[in-house]
């Protein structure tokens, strides 16, 4: 009888997640399909590097096994979840270091163009926005996986991850509003689906969960931190003193 509830509150959880394993893919879709996915049906440049070629799989198959997961979990097939978390972990951690070094690579090619200093925004401040999409990834993810016993915290900090890893997709939509919109576009598009995503959850449970809370609250909140630091002199010499360490 004791299990009763807490079996109920996992079936109930499930529309939320197939959603957001719909959702994400979609969005990661239609921001990357122009250049990568469906390029072949576009007049779009080449990539310009093997390191973006590597980025563009490792986060591939991120996403498939985002979707994998969930639907693992929908069909109440949790071991084989959980051995795929250690898969998860592992590539978790090469979505970090494989975007990291994609960031860099792509501000040091842009910086090593005379006509950088024109370009709006300039490369040196922007790179705060990918550099802090994946610390906020890795803290999330890290923070999900100490939380894996604890089902209900764990699985709501990994939708928060997967949602804040879908801006640069969104950055990439071909939508005037976004296009033009800059930051405070893409970040308030992923900030609108993410927080889509918590009311629908909320209102099912009755309640506001607290690994939401907290988490939801740390990933808005440091996008405007980081276009405040972007224009500061500390960030600028910082950017500048990591890009040279892949020039």
């Amino acid at each position: 009888m004791a299990t009763t509830p807490n079996l109920h509150r996992r079936i109930n959880d499930r529309p939320l997640y197939l959603l957001a394993a719909v959702i994400v893919p979609l969005v990661v879709l239609a921001g990357f399909a122009r250049t990568y996915y469906l390029k072949g049906y576009f007049a779009t440049p080449a990539l310009p590097s093997v390191i973006v070629h590597i980025h563009g799989l490792v986060m591939t198959a991120w996403v498939v096994l985002f979707i994998v997961q969930v639907t693992l979990v929908a069909k109440r097939k949790t071991k084989l979840h959980q051995r795929l978390g250690i898969l998860g972990a592992c590539l978790a951690a090469l979505v970090f270091i494989v975007g990291i070094l994609t960031a860099l690579y792509a501000a040091a090619r842009v910086t090593s163009d005379p006509n950088s200093v024109n370009l709006n925004p300039p490369p040196l401040p922007f790179l705060i926005i990918p550099l802090g999409d994946m610390v906020a990834f890795a803290i999330l993810i890290g923070t999900a996986l100490y939380y894996r016993k604890r089902l209900d915290i764990h699985k709501r900090l990994m939708l928060v991850a997967a949602v804040n890893i879908t801006v640069p997709a969104i950055a990439r939509i071909p939508l005037s509003f976004i296009t033009n919109g800059g930051p405070l576009a893409f970040f308030g598009v992923a900030d609108l689906i993410l927080l889509g995503f918590v009311a629908f959850d909320t209102i099912r449970h009755k309640r506001l969960h607290p690994a939401f809370v907290w988490s939801v609250a740390f990933v808005i909140l440091f996008q405007p931190l980081r276009i405040v630091l972007a224009g500061t002199h500390a960030w600028t010499s910082f950017a500048a003193a990591l890009v040279r360490l892949v020039q």
